[in-house]
């Protein structure tokens, strides 16, 4: 008797999630240092500073006491109430314990915003050029993503006027990111308040990833909570905080969504790793914050080299990046496909960069994404090795050598 055998498919919400470029670009990095090239890593968003000891402290203390339990689905009490007062203190709102819920990381927040809001086949607005993830979030919940080509001039944000010209009868809401990923750019506070309005009057959800604030280096971000208690706001302890692996972050819903928010995470998640969150409560002392601030005084160094550096070679950067720390810079000047373009350069010169089309399809062959998360001395030698990259590739192609960037000297 013969058994036939069923064909299991995976699902089909996972063919419309992307694949991460960068990913490949990171493991070919990884292999090439294993044989013992010297790879210079500019690809990965990851502060390259280590977690501030109080905050190291705090979580060794915490297991030490072998109490590792679980926490209220929600979290500790005592951190829900530290972030609460963080944003009377930062930005001067008030926000209720309630409506915050800490997280695994901003991806647990992202999961928990848009599982408790978005419905199959609704759709989402937001900037191209943005971060993948935030668009494969929402396939994963069989929605879609209708992406708004920006530029330089709205800052690569959207508008509510975009937002207007965008919204469909089967649009749920807007996310915007501010400081962005990849391109580092701010919304201006006007700006993020009229498109809020825009879509509370749509009748929308408003989706605002602040993941980046503390790390602005001329006027400061504004929380959207600033304009509105009806939008989600998602942040983490990874990027300003240093707390990568720890995986903590926190989501604030507007009021009606607490409980349903609640069911979500304790259903999903259970808890937040109870070591992490004691530990996160170390990141708001005053002696932490302070070690914070110098380490944003360190990447805004690191941006002002960066950007000139690039300018120099002959990239072109529209826009100073106020925030994060990473510079999208224009890249038509030497290739038409900044994917290889990068696979190239790590293979010459070991210096790993992310290319446009991990976010987005706005030009995306023409831009790369350069984290300046490593020292200034190991960028100044990344440099050198661009430069003589670029200096060889328009050197082989004698159709190339009128795009020599003006620094260049061919001798």
């Amino acid at each position: 008797m013969s058994v036939k055998i069923m064909s299991v498919q995976p699902a089909k919400r996972t063919q419309g999630i992307s694949p991460f470029y960068v990913m490949e670009l990171l493991r070919r990095a990884k292999q090439l240092e294993a044989l013992g090239k010297d790879i210079i890593h500019m690809e990965i968003g990851e502060p390259d500073f280590a977690t501030p000891q109080a905050i190291v402290e705090a979580g060794i203390n915490q297991l030490k006491t072998g109490n590792v339990k679980y926490t209220p689905a929600a979290g500790l009490p005592e951190l829900r109430e530290k972030i609460s007062e963080f944003y009377r203190q930062r930005y001067s709102v008030k926000v209720d314990k309630e409506r915050i819920f800490v997280t695994p990381g901003a991806s647990g927040a992202f999961l928990l915003a848009l599982g408790g809001s978005l419905n199959p086949a609704e759709e989402l607005l937001m900037a191209d050029p943005c971060y993948p993830c935030n668009s494969n979030f929402v396939r994963l919940f069989d929605g879609y993503v209708r992406t708004v080509p920006v530029d330089a001039t709205s800052s690569y944000q959207l508008t509510a006027a975009l937002i207007e010209q965008h919204w469909t009868k089967t649009t749920k809401g807007a996310l915007i990111a501010s400081p962005s990923n990849p391109t580092g750019t701010i919304i201006a506070s006007d700006q993020l308040k009229q498109a809020i309005h825009t879509v509370n009057k749509l009748g929308g959800c408003f989706y605002s990833d602040e993941i980046y604030h503390g790390l602005v280096y001329s006027e400061n971000a504004e929380t959207a909570l600033a304009f509105s208690d009806n939008v989600f706001v998602i942040n983490s302890f990874s990027k300003y905080f240093g707390m990568t692996g720890w995986r903590v972050g926190w989501l604030i819903v507007p009021e009606e969504f607490v409980e349903v928010t609640e069911k979500l995470a304790q259903n999903i998640f259970i808890a937040t790793a109870t070591h992490s969150q004691y530990a996160a409560l170390a990141a708001f002392d005053e002696l932490t914050l302070t070690e914070l601030e110098r380490r944003r005084a360190e990447f805004e160094a690191r941006r002002d080299f960066l950007y000139d550096a690039l300018l120099n070679l002959g990239f072109k950067i529209p826009i100073k990046p106020d925030g994060a720390f990473y510079i999208y810079a224009d890249c038509s000047k030497f290739t038409d496909d900044s994917y290889q373009f990068a696979l190239d350069l790590l293979e010459a010169e070991g210096v790993a960069i992310t290319p446009g089309k991990d976010f987005g399809v706005n030009e995306a062959n023409h831009y790369i994404r350069f984290a300046y998360t490593t020292s200034i001395d190991r960028m100044a030698t990344a440099m050198q090795r661009l430069e003589r990259f670029i200096k060889a590739e328009l050197s082989s192609s004698p159709a190339q050598t009128k795009l020599m960037p003006s620094g260049y000297n061919k001798g």
